[in-house]
């Protein structure tokens, strides 16, 4: 075989920027901002026999983590959004009780897509079966134009997207001061954002000045709330994991910045959850994969300056899936049996402090510690 036949049969990467993208307002969306959302103060749903005795021992264990201003991070799935449970997560920060939230970039998307458009959500066979999955114009046009332009600003992913939601839009520089930032100053960490964003500028005809795109269902967006009340709210995705790859605007190194800069500021709390409190509510990948590295991290650096590991911490994880009748409290179980390969309980299990594991319905399980918790506000 020569070398022209060589080259014939190499595997060519896609060209995404010819990707043909429609208009959100032209999906079929399945769910609506009016249908979803859940007052905190509303009839909450049935528990299974086992949730009202965790539900009271979290929330006990929430009012001293707060006492002694230690973390309590919500860790959560796209799903406790779609439930509509972004307005008692909302109730939950702004009485204090939840210092840090986590999402993957799925919790996000839906919720821009609330935010801007009131409806999300769509019919995954059937739109990969036509190409149109995820290739809609203004969910990739304006996550990407809010974290190209948060990074200038050294914003992580879900504080760019929180206050472009909440502001409605942001503020792009000239290409001039982007290129005059590039050559004066080569080895700003900010250079190569500004590199990114003036790639972008003039290959999507972005102008300088003012991008404004009015949001308003603000307040079915947590990332919005969260912003608005200045509770860290930190995005770990995946590259490609997310419908904003299927876009001529993907743009992976904009993604694993403000996603890097997010990692670190988990981190951040994770250090200070000696005797706090993690809730991973409906994540059953990014939440155990993200805080075992998280907390890894924590400890290399205080065991340099001396420091005891995280201690006094309990862990609280909720899913629907069946926990594999195994009793978490007890230990890990052994490789035979089933339990052992579920990682969202394995892996919290070996994080030091206790885990308790909850089937349990999302929505149900975060209104329920509200009710508990909003006897009592933090001081």
């Amino acid at each position: 075989m020569n070398e022209e036949q060589i080259r014939a049969r190499l595997t060519l990467p896609l060209d995404l920027g010819r990707l043909k993208v429609r208009p959100l307002a032209e999906r079929k969306s399945l769910t609506r901002v009016e249908d979803i959302l859940i007052s905190p103060n509303s009839a909450r749903p049935p528990l299974p026999d086992s949730a009202p005795q965790l539900i009271r021992d979290a929330a006990e264990r929430i009012r001293a983590a707060r006492v002694r201003d230690a973390s309590v991070i919500l860790m959560y799935g796209a799903h406790l959004l779609r439930n509509g449970a972004a307005p008692i997560v909302t109730a939950l920060m702004e009485n204090g009780w939840i210092t840090h939230l986590a999402t993957n970039g799925a919790g996000t998307i839906h919720d821009w897509e609330y935010a801007w458009l009131g409806r999300s959500t769509e019919g995954v066979e059937e739109n990969v079966a036509t190409g149109t999955f995820g290739a809609w114009d203004e969910t990739g046009h304006n996550i990407h134009l809010a974290l190209l332009a948060g990074a200038l600003q050294g914003l992580g992913y879900g504080r760019a997207l929180g206050r472009f939601i909440m502001e409605d839009g942001c503020t792009l520089p000239t290409e001039a001061e982007l290129e005059q930032l590039v050559r004066q100053f080569p080895d700003d960490p900010l250079a190569s954002s500004a590199c990114e964003l003036l790639a972008a500028m003039r290959r999507f005809g972005l102008a300088a000045g003012r991008h404004a795109l009015e949001h308003r269902w603000k307040h079915a967006s947590i990332l919005a709330q969260a912003w608005r009340l200045g509770v860290p709210l930190t995005v770990h995705p995946g590259i490609g994991y997310d419908i904003i790859s299927c876009h001529p605007m993907f743009n992976g190194a904009a993604i694993g910045r403000a996603a890097a800069e997010d990692f670190r500021l988990f981190g951040g709390s994770v250090d200070r959850l000696d005797g706090g409190v993690v809730l991973s509510v409906g994540s059953a990948i990014m939440a155990p994969q993200v805080f075992e590295k998280s907390l890894s991290c924590v400890h290399n650096l205080r065991f340099q300056a001396g420091r005891p590991p995280v201690a006094g911490h309990n862990i609280y994880v909720v899913d629907l899936q069946d926990g594999g009748g195994w009793d978490w409290t007890q230990g890990e179980p052994p490789k035979t049996n089933p339990a052992y390969y579920l990682r969202f309980c394995k892996s919290f299990s070996r994080m030091g402090g206790s885990m308790q594991y909850l089937q349990c319905d999302n929505l149900a399980f975060v209104h329920h510690l509200w009710a508990q918790l909003s006897a009592a506000k933090v001081q």
